[in-house]
């Protein structure tokens, strides 16, 4: 699926995001409603226009709260833009918050809005705690019975299993169709493509190294500090281990396939939370305005494969995307490819120059290699986390920031999506 309809250029004039925290076990201070508040407060507090003046607002999110119903309308409605603003949610998986951006400049480009606010959110950590289809039934039981009696014979039938509770979390990263966890489908790739322990912990490595150096020389100019009810400013993304070694990495089990898995916590993308909100705008609304441009999304893919291999979802996007623009891996400047997991990425970096595998499964000639120093330069979801309906609308802002620093043109967002998906988005500037 892709192939912008032409005339109508689409471009992202500002953006803002909100540290990524480290989920801890319990509850963060942030609800996903919060996180997004706070990152489009950030954004739009520095517009010439109002709330009021944007055309829709669309975010991706897949684990809003119970009370967070189209969460992107009851965002809105905080935000101040008022009853007339529409508001929608999407979920694709880890594609939601890229979903949103794309959903928003397709509307801009056929000319149904001229000023949108999309992004996504997630707030991991708070995550339903479920019971299990048993507990359901005994509490509804329970509900019906009349008087005293009736009532103990259905307690009664209570046992010790119906108290296990059920990780919402855990259901959201597995597969239901092929029953693997999103860590397992790793496994998959570090073995189809002869992945080492060792390569996968210094990709992760590399990661913390990357942020680190990020955030020491003020590369990260689109986070929005959080004030939260607790007193604490928080204005850094929480994941990032300074301390990160190889020995250390090397001392961490399997945490998907024990005893010989080669994915462990430590080269897997961390649980998190945190949102990321994004301005798109056509030239009429830019000049109306007086807004100036990061750059333009040029155009979009998104494709799908076996779920069990849901990890090289960004090479099928990538690789129709170039070939439609007559462009190659010397064409594009900078890369982002979200690191759901070290063995992930490295096997899309395998896949992407791999003549069999461009051949057999996208019918297409092998593409150059992407250059290391050239992709995800800051760091990505290993160190920073991945708040799964926000990485997507992340890496398209940063990379956005990218280009502007660096003075570069061309820079391409992608990332694999659980159930077997892959989306991307082709930017430039002008």
């Amino acid at each position: 699926m892709g192939a912008y309809p032409p005339g109508r250029p689409v471009h992202i004039v500002d953006g803002a995001r909100t540290p990524f925290l480290k989920a801890r076990g319990i509850p963060g201070p942030f609800g996903a409603s919060d996180l997004a508040v706070a990152a489009g407060k950030a954004l739009l507090a520095r517009q010439t226009f109002g709330p009021g003046d944007l055309d829709e607002v669309i975010l991706g999110c897949i684990l809003p709260g119970a009370h967070e119903a189209n969460i992107a309308r009851l965002v809105a409605l905080r935000l101040g833009c008022g009853k007339a603003v529409p508001a929608w949610t999407v979920q694709r998986n880890c594609g939601s918050g890229m979903q949103a951006i794309d959903a928003a400049a397709l509307d801009i480009a056929c000319g149904r809005a001229d000023l949108v606010l999309a992004g996504g959110t997630e707030a991991m950590s708070r995550s339903p705690v479920l019971v299990g289809d048993g507990m359901v039934r005994i509490l509804a039981d329970l509900a019906r019975a009349r008087g005293p009696w009736a009532k103990a014979k259905v307690a009664a039938r209570l046992r010790p299993a119906h108290f296990r509770p059920v990780s919402g979390l855990a259901l959201l990263l597995t597969d239901p169709l092929s029953g693997l966890s999103m860590g397992q489908t790793a496994e998959l790739l570090a073995t189809r493509f002869g992945l080492t322990r060792e390569r996968m912990d210094a990709f992760a490595l590399e990661s913390h190294r990357r942020l680190a150096r990020a955030q020491d020389g003020g590369r990260l100019e689109e986070l929005a500090p959080l004030a939260g009810d607790d007193g604490i400013l928080r204005d850094r993304d929480e994941g990032l281990r300074r301390d990160a070694d190889p020995a250390g990495l090397a001392r961490l089990k399997p945490a998907f396939q024990a005893p010989h898995g080669r994915v462990t916590a430590g080269n897997s993308a961390q649980i998190s939370d945190g949102a990321a909100c994004l301005l798109l705008a056509s030239e009429p609304a830019m000049r109306r305005h007086g807004l100036t441009s990061l750059g333009r999304i040029v155009d979009g893919h998104w494709a799908a494969l076996e779920p069990s291999q849901m990890g090289l979802g960004p090479v099928h996007a990538m690789a129709p995307l170039l070939r439609r623009r007559g462009l190659g891996t010397g064409d594009v400047d900078f890369w982002e490819i979200n690191e759901a997991f070290a063995a992930q990425v490295l096997a899309c970096q395998e896949a992407w120059a791999d003549e069999p595998y461009c051949r057999e499964e996208l019918g297409t000639p092998p593409f150059a290699p992407i250059d290391p120093e050239r992709l995800n330069v800051d760091g990505g979801g290993i160190a920073l986390g991945h708040p799964v309906g926000c990485s997507g609308a992340r890496i398209v802002l940063h990379l956005l920031h990218v280009l502007r620093r660096t003075g570069a043109r061309r820079g391409m967002a992608s990332l694999c999506i659980g159930g077997g998906q892959g989306g991307a988005l082709l930017l430039e500037r002008d």
